[in-house]
């Protein structure tokens, strides 16, 4: 759809109020922040993850991945550009 720019825009009597236009629209940023400077922490509601179980698997190294020296990041042996002393280096660290 096609706009065109120099069309005269709404005059004063049609546009709204910012405090009318801010009722209506929800603030997206006010999730409740509670940061107290003496202890260096912050609580935010709905955020308390204590009782929460985080299970995570960890799979030994596979034989066609490396591990990059440059970046640390595990690569697919396709990644390879070429071995040094130390190990691996990976297409994105040696461009």
């Amino acid at each position: 759809m096609a706009t065109d720019y120099d069309a005269p825009r709404k005059s004063d009597d049609e546009a709204e109020s910012l405090d009318a236009i801010k009722e209506r629209v929800p603030d997206k940023n006010s999730a409740s922040v509670d940061y107290d400077d003496a202890d260096g922490e912050y609580e935010s509601s709905g955020s308390d993850l204590s009782d929460v179980d985080l299970e995570v698997v960890v799979l030994p190294p596979q034989e066609n991945e490396f591990t990059c020296i440059e970046c640390f990041l595990v690569k697919h042996h396709s990644q390879l550009d070429h071995m040094e002393a130390m190990g691996g280096v990976c297409k994105e660290c040696a461009a």
